[in-house]
């Protein structure tokens, strides 16, 4: 059982004075999601270090099993996979249940696309009210076939082909869900497949899977990147550490910079440049976030962040960084709101079909706590408060979206009047220790 399905857990967090402190945050959920998945297509004992124990890998650990890897957890952490080898992959006896997880769901949809089995995916509410139309073309084209609910949503069955057709994919849209999925298909499919993608979406899939001895390649061209994996692969068992989640960073990051005084450092997150797109616009923004002890964490960058309270500036944020932080968008929301003047953010259209329409819900919540908002089309525009405390009383609505309940838990730091988020259970989807860390860092809940 979720923790979402034990019902609302309402959320309110005061800050009286500065954070301060040092915190590591949970392990990087996409390279989680991957660490699984390609251990269960390796052929031997894959063992993975600093795994996310959140809801949303739970729920891809669980599918794994289901379709014939052994998984299981030491009583130190570290997670072990057995793995059935590319194209082992068994029939499930049961539906499978993704819970909240997206990532989960589209990238599942590719391994599952070349194999010969059938299999059913449930989710959640949130979960089952997403569009699965972007993963389930491309997967089609090499000779899926599927049975949606309508609006292409869960519940959602597929049966693979086996053989898959190779294919050369273009992204419509940025999105390395999509990615991923096609080139997951690609690993039982005879031949190349290419995915090109216009703007640089993360590249943790190419990154790992080179780790665990597929063939990728990686060509710049004035179209966008051409990503080729060669079917048939077969893939070797690794030792794998997770770096941490800079999607998770994100939280405590803009706290350290909203509340006066503050000064936090967040050790071992990953900063890919595919995921570092928050840092670059808060950097923009005048934020003093300091990197520090670089060095490579099982093929990812990571540094040491020291994150500093100042002023920040509004600015209009670039469209194109969107791909390397579309995730962090909520953060950015609540650190523009205490800036100096308007941030304009565009190009973020994606967002409205996240865990919940996230602009819409974003603008709203804003809105209730006293921020003056414009909800575009395809973003928002965030009129800052000067550094001025939000007046905030008011208790905002989540949608059951992770990342939106822990934005609004930010915000009420530097409120005037507190600010509840009406359901934070669904936080545990990605960061099931949020509380407990805000709270090492000098945060507080009010009786």
């Amino acid at each position: 059982m979720t923790a979402a399905a034990l019902g609302p857990r309402p959320l309110t967090l005061r800050a009286d004075g500065p954070l301060a402190g040092t915190a590591a945050v949970p392990g990087d959920k996409s390279i989680s999601h991957r660490a699984l998945m390609f251990g269960a297509l390796a052929v031997g004992e894959t063992t993975i270090d600093g795994l996310l124990e959140g809801e949303d890998v739970h729920a891809t650990a669980g599918a794994l099993r289901a379709m014939g890897a052994d998984i299981v957890r030491d009583d130190d952490g570290v997670w072990r996979v057995w793995g059935v080898g590319v194209g082992g992959l068994l029939q499930p006896a049961t539906a499978l249940d993704m819970g909240n997880s997206g990532t989960s769901t589209r990238l599942l949809m590719g391994l599952v696309a070349s194999h010969p089995i059938t299999a059913t995916f449930v989710g959640d509410a949130s979960l089952s009210a997403r569009p699965m139309a972007r993963v389930t073309t491309p997967l089609a084209l090499m000779g899926a076939r599927f049975a949606a609910s309508p609006g292409d949503r869960l519940p959602l069955t597929m049966t693979g082909r086996c053989p898959a057709v190779p294919l050369r994919y273009v992204l419509p849209v940025a999105s390395a869900q999509v990615k991923s999925a096609v080139l997951l298909a690609g690993l039982n499919t005879p031949g190349r497949t290419v995915v090109v993608e216009a703007h640089a979406t993360r590249d943790h899939s190419e990154r790992m899977l080179r780790g665990f001895g597929a063939e990728v390649t990686i060509e710049a061209t004035a179209k966008g990147r051409v990503i080729g994996v060669l079917g048939e692969a077969e893939l070797r068992p690794q030792r794998l550490t997770v770096p941490g989640d800079i999607s998770s960073a994100a939280f405590p990051i803009v706290a350290a910079l909203i509340v006066p005084g503050s000064r936090v450092t967040l050790t071992g997150v990953g900063v890919n440049p595919t995921r570092d797109g928050l840092l670059r616009v808060l950097a923009m923004m005048g934020a003093d976030i300091a990197l520090a002890n670089h060095r490579e964490v099982g093929g990812e960058p990571v540094a040491d962040l020291i994150v500093t309270a100042g002023d920040l500036t509004g600015i209009d944020v670039p469209p194109e960084i969107s791909p390397s932080m579309i995730d962090e968008y909520p953060a950015l929301f609540v650190a523009a709101a205490f800036a100096h003047g308007s941030t304009t953010m565009r190009g973020i259209d994606e967002l409205r079909v996240k865990e919940s329409d996230r602009i819409a819900t974003m603008a709203a919540g804003l809105a209730a706590c006293g921020v003056a908002v414009e909800e575009l089309p395809d973003g928002l525009i965030v009129h800052g408060r000067g550094g001025d405390p939000v007046p905030g009383g008011a208790t905002v609505a989540a949608r059951l979206d992770h990342r939106i309940a822990m934005s609004f838990a930010v915000l009420g730091l530097r409120a005037a009047r507190p600010v509840t988020v009406d359901d934070a259970a669904p936080v545990a989807t990605s960061f099931p220790g949020f509380v407990e860390l805000m709270m090492g860092l000098g945060v507080y809940r009010p009786v």
